[in-house]
Order: structure tokens, then C-alpha cells, then sequence
């Protein structure tokens, strides 16, 4: 049986972890592999190196940190086969989904190659009398990441590469269910020449993450996952005085208006709702039909949620893979079941999917769920899998405003051709990542990932410019070289006047 160890000090390693999970393949429901569960003192462990590795990499050259971007970039397209692979293996979707996730995660690679512009400060010429103020911004040291299952390769990458450029060194704890990927990117960034020590992987549970929130000497923590354990992360990490970046759940919401292309609008809704088997933060999971968009739309989506394969991903006939585990398969198969007693229309039934050869397998498939309304539990809670409901509403209004009492604020779309709808829509709704006509609006590099209301604990969006704000601080210098004849000091408050 392999054995996942952690990567601390730039070597794979044991540490003292005595306590092991099992890996398995969701599409055989067999044990591929076991990882090893940090205790606190492989945490420990972990921060020393990264905080002895800090003393030099915090004062390296912008030079030296871009030039490990880019040779990590570069490491990160010519792996991307195996990556998507490994991915493929231990979380179950298919392996162009997630080749899709490793671009979008190198993407913020490549925003981290041009992080010398990012980490310009400003100059003020004689802001008084012979007197400079200028600003720069210096990395916090020892940060953390605690990442989610269902982006292993994607999440971390929104973390530690803009973490790293800016000087700080990184302790990652992914998730303990697909903990191969962060195990090879550890490899490729020593490939790359990041010193020992810059990068470390500790594997583990609940143990370990509390061991991150409370360690003295970790500045910082970035974490993506439910809203409940981003609560908990955010109160005890803030508690212990520490930054933190908390993304929680989602449910994402799409108005189809009457006006829209409902073929084109159907087609993007399959894919946005079923695509990794529903197992996105920005999948789709809410259409709400406007007026008489209705029935025709749920039309189309059944005939749409029909043809979609499900298989293994590693089978390139699949468009849909397996979910994580057989508990994530019975949630879905519950709630399906209790939408359909509060009297849904199951229009599409997932519940029952059986995978020739991978019976074993934790296989659900689409389901589409209709007249679906706002007390049921199928719209109330984050369902995490391959289910789609569908409210109606009279009107563009109202599809507003059901989208803003419900607690989550994480992404959202409108399918229109009216100019004036979409402008109306994108001002009114409380959410902070909105698609027009785009389904899963996941903003590029450049800017910032972050929902509004429980979809953000707290006030820090992820990677862009935010990120980089996350992991340093700025220092402002107030400068004056006196000539010979002196200046005379004032005991009064300094001004700028004179």
C-alpha cells in the first residue's frame, strides 16, 4: 500500500506521524493509497523549517522569486498530463476537468512572475520642506494554507504562489481525501530551485488544522471550504491573532429570462450544474426561470441532463465523474429523495445510476429538480453534487430577490439579450462574483476571488491584488537628510507646512 508522507525541509518525510486516512479511487470504491495524519508536532516541525528557510527567502531579490515562478510555470505545463491524472484518480472527475483546473491555477503562477509591479510602493517629493515620504510593502513571514478536496491542484495554487513571490515561506495542509497532487507539486517547485524549507505539505485532519491556528508563529492562513469550518477557522485563527482568509459554501443562482437563447442558456446550465460532478464552490446548483422561460428551459434541460455520460474519469467518453465518497453519494440521494417528498418534479432522477464495471464505484448521476421552492431543503442547503433545481418567478425582480434573502453571495448569472436587464441584475444583486450570460464567472488572475454574505468569513478575497495585500504589510518611510546648518526641532505635533 503507498504511503502519502508530508514534504518538510525540502524531503519527503515521516515526521512523527503515527495515525494514517485511506485514499481511494471514487470511480472503484477502492483504497488506492493512505496518507499520513500530521499531529502537532509535525506541524511544529513544519513551521521551523519554513521559519528557518524565512530568514534568507524573506530577503531574496524580486529577481530570484520570479525567476522560481517561472520555472515553475513552465514545470507545471509539461507535468499537466500526470497532474490531471493524479487528480483524476483521487477525486474522480474527468481528466480534462482537470486539466482545466491546473490552467486556472497556473494562471495565478503566471500573475506571481510579474509580481515586481504588484509590490511597487509610491514616492511623494518634499511632502514638507525638504522632507520625502515613500511606501513598501514586506512579507509577514510563516502563512498557511488549508485547502478543499474538490480543487486540489487549483485552490493551493490561488495561495501559495502569490504567498511565496512576495517573500513569506508556506506551510500547505491539503485535503486528506486527494493529497497526491500537492505530494508532486512539492517535487516541481524544488525542481524549480525554491530553497528548502519555502514549501511545506503537511497532510492531515481536524488535528492538524487546529495545530495551524493556534501555532505562535504562523502569521497568516488562507483556508477554502464549507461555511460552518470557515467560521470555525476564521474565530479561532483571528482569535490566536493571526490574519485570515476564510472562503465558505455557495449556492449559486442563474435567471434565465424569457429573452434569452434558452438552447444556449440550457447548454451552459448542464454543464455549469454537472460539470465535476457538482463538486464546485461556483457550480451552478439554482436556475430560476422568469415568466414564461419556464417550461420551456426545463424542457431542454431534461433532454440536456439525458445525454450527459457518466464515467470514470479517466474514461474520455465521460462528461461526469463520480463524486468523492459514498457519503457525498447518499447526501445527494437524500436529498433528492426529500425534495421529491416536499413535492418537487423529479424530472431527471440521478439516484439509481449504475456504472457498467464500477459498481463499487461512488457513481450518482444528474438530477433535475422542479418546481422547487425556497423552504425545501433541497434549495436551502449546499448540496455538493450533481443536482440542479429549478424555481420560477414572475419576474426579473423577483428572481433579484430571491437571490439576495438567501444567505450565500458567491456567484451568480443572467441569461438575457436586454443590455438593461443585465445592468439592472449586476447592480441589485448581493453577491459578489456575477456572470452575464457567463455561467461560472471565476474572475482571471488579475483580480480578486470572493463572494459576499456566508460565502466570505471576514473581509479578504482571495489572490490579484487582494491576495497580495493579504501577505505582506506596508511600512511608510518619512525621510529627511539635513544640510550642515541644521533644522531647528519643534515640540509641537509635525506638520507639513513650511
Amino acid at each position: 500500500m503507498k504511503t502519502i508522507q508530508h514534504w518538510i525541509g525540502g524531503t519527503a518525510t515521516a515526521a512523527g506521524s503515527t495515525r494514517t486516512a485511506a485514499v481511494h479511487d471514487p470511480a472503484t470504491g477502492q483504497q488506492r493509497a493512505q496518507v499520513l495524519l500530521a499531529g502537532p508536532a509535525d506541524v511544529d516541525s513544519a513551521v521551523a523549517a519554513a521559519s528557518k528557510a524565512f530568514a534568507s527567502w524573506g530577503d531574496s531579490s524580486l529577481s530570484q522569486r520570479v525567476k522560481v515562478m517561472f520555472a515553475f510555470r513552465e514545470l507545471l505545463v509539461k507535468h499537466e498530463d500526470e497532474l490531471a491524472r493524479v487528480i483524476s484518480a483521487e477525486h474522480g472527475k474527468v481528466v480534462d476537468d482537470a486539466r482545466g483546473e491546473i490552467v486556472r491555477g497556473r494562471e495565478v503562477v503566471e500573475y506571481a512572475c510579474g509580481i515586481a509591479d504588484a509590490l511597487k510602493g509610491s514616492f511623494s517629493d518634499q511632502v514638507s520642506r525638504d522632507v520625502d515620504v515613500h511606501n513598501f510593502r514586506t512579507p509577514l513571514g510563516v502563512v498557511a494554507g488549508i485547502t478543499p478536496f474538490n480543487f486540489p491542484i487549483m485552490v493551493p495554487l490561488w495561495m501559495h504562489p502569490i504567498a511565496i513571490a512576495t517573500g513569506n515561506t508556506f506551510v500547505l495542509k491539503p485535503s486528506e481525501r486527494d493529497p497526491s497532487a500537492s505530494a508532486l507539486v512539492a517535487k516541481l517547485y524544488a525542481e524549480a530551485g525554491l530553497p528548502d524549507g519555502v514549501f511545506n505539505v503537511v497532510n492531515g485532519d481536524k488535528t492538524a488544522v487546529d495545530a495551524i491556528l493556534d501555532h505562535p508563529d504562523i502569521a497568516a492562513v488562507s483556508f477554502v471550504g464549507s461555511t460552518p469550518i470557515a467560521r470555525y477557522v476564521h474565530e479561532r485563527g483571528t482569535a490566536a491573532g493571526k490574519r485570515v482568509q476564510a472562503l465558505g459554501g455557495a449556492k449559486n443562482h442563474a435567471v434565465v429570462l424569457p429573452d434569452a437563447d434558452l438552447e444556449y442558456a440550457a447548454n451552459h446550465l448542464t454543464a455549469a450544474a454537472f460539470g465535476s460532478a457538482g463538486q464546485r464552490c461556483m457550480a451552478i446548483s439554482v436556475g430560476v426561470a422568469v415568466g414564461s422561460a419556464g417550461d420551456r428551459l426545463v424542457e431542454i434541460l431534461e433532454r440536456k441532463a439525458r445525454e450527459v455520460t457518466v464515467g470514470p474519469g479517466s474514461d474520455p467518453a465521460s462528461d461526469m465523474g463520480p463524486v468523492v465518497t459514498a457519503a457525498a453519494r447518499d447526501r445527494v440521494v437524500d436529498t433528492v429523495t426529500d425534495a421529491a417528498g416536499q413535492g418537487a418534479t423529479v424530472v431527471v432522477d440521478g439516484r439509481e445510476l449504475t456504472v457498467a464495471g464500477h459498481e463499487d464505484g461512488f457513481f450518482v448521476g444528474p438530477s433535475l429538480l422542479d418546481r422547487v421552492t425556497t423552504d425545501m431543503r433541497a434549495y436551502r442547503e449546499e448540496i455538493f453534487g450533481p443536482v440542479l433545481v429549478i424555481l420560477r418567478a414572475d419576474t426579473v425582480d423577483e428572481a433579484i430577490g430571491i437571490i439576495n434573502a438567501n444567505p450565500y453571495g458567491n456567484g451568480t448569472a443572467i441569461f438575457t439579450g436586454s443590455g438593461e436587464a443585465a445592468r439592472r441584475f449586476q447592480r441589485e444583486v448581493k453577491v459578489g462574483m456575477i456572470g452575464v450570460n457567463v455561467p461560472i464567472p471565476v474572475p482571471m488572475s488579475y483580480y480578486s476571488f470572493g463572494g459576499w454574505k456566508d460565502s466570505l468569513i471576514g473581509d479578504s478575497p482571495i489572490h490579484g491584488p487582494e491576495g497580495v495585500r493579504f501577505y505582506t504589510r506596508a511600512k511608510v518611510v518619512t525621510t529627511r537628510w539635513p544640510d550642515t546648518g541644521g533644522h531647528t526641532a519643534a515640540f509641537s505635533f509635525p506638520t507639513s507646512s513650511g
